[in-house]
C-alpha cells in the first residue's frame, strides 16, 4: 500500500500497488510523484518504487489545454467523490431490500376490511396488492438505476447519469430510501456541482 502527495502538496491514499499502477497508465500519476510505501518512513518518486522496476511508463504528454494539475484535479476529484458515491450505493442496497419486503407483504392474505375515505388505513390499503407490487418493482428499478449511476461517480464517469442518480435519490416518491436518500443525494449534488470535479468526469 501507498499514500501519495499530489502537485496541489496534498495527501492521498493509501492506495495499492496495482491502482498505482493503474493511474500512471491513465497519466494520473507521473514519475516525480512523491510516495510513501507502507512500512517506510521516508517519501519517494514513483520511479523509486522497486515493485515498478523497468515497467515505469514514460510520462505521457499533456493533453491539449491541460497542464500538470490534471494528475491533481482527478486524484482530488477522485477522494471528493468517494463519499457521496458510497452513500448513493448503501442508499440503493437498503431501497431494494426494503422494496423486496414490500413486494412479500403486498402479496400477503389480508383480511378483507372497510376503511373510511382519507383515513391512514385507507392509504395503507391502497398501497397493498397489485398496486404495491407495482410500487416496490418501480423502487427495484430506481435503486438499479442509482446503484449503476453511483459506480460510475466513484470512476469519475458521466457526470450526467451522477447528477440525475443523485436527483432521484432525494426524491421522496421516487428513491427508494428516501430518509436516507435526502441528505446524500443533496451531498452527491453539491459536490458534483464544483467546477474542479465536474471537470475532472470523463
Amino acid at each position: 500500500m501507498f499514500k501519495i502527495i499530489g502537485a496541489d502538496g496534498k495527501e492521498y491514499g493509501p492506495i495499492s500497488l496495482e491502482q498505482l499502477r493503474q493511474w500512471m497508465s491513465e497519466g494520473r500519476v507521473n514519475l516525480q510523484s512523491k510516495v510513501l510505501p507502507e512500512g517506510a518512513t521516508e517519501w519517494i518518486t514513483v520511479s523509486q518504487v522497486p515493485e515498478l522496476a523497468g515497467s515505469v511508463p514514460p510520462p505521457p504528454s499533456p493533453l491539449p489545454g491541460y497542464g500538470s494539475q490534471v494528475v491533481v484535479d482527478q486524484i482530488a476529484a477522485g477522494e471528493a467523490v468517494k463519499g457521496p458515491a458510497i452513500g448513493l450505493i448503501v442508499t440503493a442496497i437498503l431501497g431494494f431490500i426494503a422494496q423486496i419486503a414490500g413486494i412479500v407483504m403486498s402479496l400477503l392474505p389480508k383480511p378483507a376490511q372497510t376503511f373510511p375515505a382519507g383515513s391512514p388505513e385507507a392509504m395503507i390499503q391502497s398501497f397493498s396488492g397489485s398496486i404495491g407490487v407495482i410500487t416496490s418493482i418501480v423502487g427495484i428499478i430506481a435503486a438499479i438505476v442509482i446503484l449503476l449511476g453511483a459506480m460510475k461517480m466513484k470512476n469519475l464517469e458521466s457526470h450526467g447519469w451522477a447528477v440525475a442518480v443523485s436527483v432521484i435519490a432525494l426524491l421522496p416518491c421516487v428513491s427508494p430510501c428516501c430518509l436516507v436518500g435526502l441528505p446524500i443525494g443533496i451531498w452527491a449534488l453539491v459536490v458534483l456541482n464544483k467546477p474542479e470535479v465536474k471537470a475532472a468526469f470523463h
